[in-house]
């Protein structure tokens, strides 16, 4: 499951990724409501967790300009302030859940939890393709009786390319959905993740294979045997 979550106190930031992360959840994090907005805009999320209180742009302006593009992705808004009105208005405004500040983790972790179930698009555990299958719980990929644990750089760009299985994915979009829009790494890193993964699924005998397209181009494709 990968998740957003928008918090500009960076200390709490950490201490949030890090639980949601020990509890086995993929996590992009931002600090400012510009940044939530275009993660959210190009990100693919199982869920998105606001601040309402953010510079340059508000946890509610956010949660507005997504429903506004028919965006539909759960999200759980976290506020400071404890006014019904400000509950009201969250959840009027499409948010599905509301959570006040300060919260206890274990609590946070059950919201989560909750918001998840309430997906209106369903996302199996299992995504399939081919001879092989992607457990989204436990990040193992397997080809008929032999799994692997995938690390996680390597399985969420899987999973991003099991996702959009038929449609390629450029080099600078995956470097985008999977280190994010401010990370110092380059374009090569990309290159490298795709020649572990296609080696794992080489040595798997896979009959999926990652296809290049002028080479800076990726898609999983099925290959028939003769």
């Amino acid at each position: 499951m990968k998740l957003l979550y928008a918090e500009d106190e960076i200390s709490m930031s950490e201490a949030v990724v890090d639980i949601l992360e020990f509890h086995k959840y993929s996590v992009d994090a931002v600090y400012d409501g510009l940044d939530a907005l275009e993660y959210a805009k190009t990100g693919h999320y199982d869920g998105i967790t606001l601040d309402i209180m953010m510079p340059k742009m508000s946890g509610l302006d956010v949660l507005c300009e997504l429903r506004k593009l028919g965006i539909k992705t759960p999200i759980l808004l976290l506020s400071a302030k404890a006014d019904v009105s400000d509950r009201i208005e969250g959840l009027n405004m499409g948010a599905d859940d509301y959570f006040p500040k300060p919260f206890a983790m274990g609590e946070l972790i059950a919201r989560v939890r909750a918001m998840l179930r309430r997906r209106e698009e369903f996302v199996p555990d299992i995504l399939s393709l081919g001879n092989i299958s992607l457990n989204m719980q436990s990040h193992t990929m397997s080809v008929n009786n032999n799994s692997i644990l995938l690390p996680k750089l390597e399985y969420q760009i899987m999973e991003l390319l099991m996702i959009n299985k038929g449609i390629y994915i450029s080099s600078e979009d995956i470097l985008t959905k999977i280190w994010g829009y401010d990370t110092d790494a380059q374009i090569g890193i990309v290159w490298v993740y795709i020649s572990y993964l296609r080696k794992r699924l080489s040595s798997m005998n896979s009959n999926v294979q990652i296809i290049a397209k002028r080479n800076t181009d990726y898609s999983l494709e099925v290959i028939e045997n003769d």
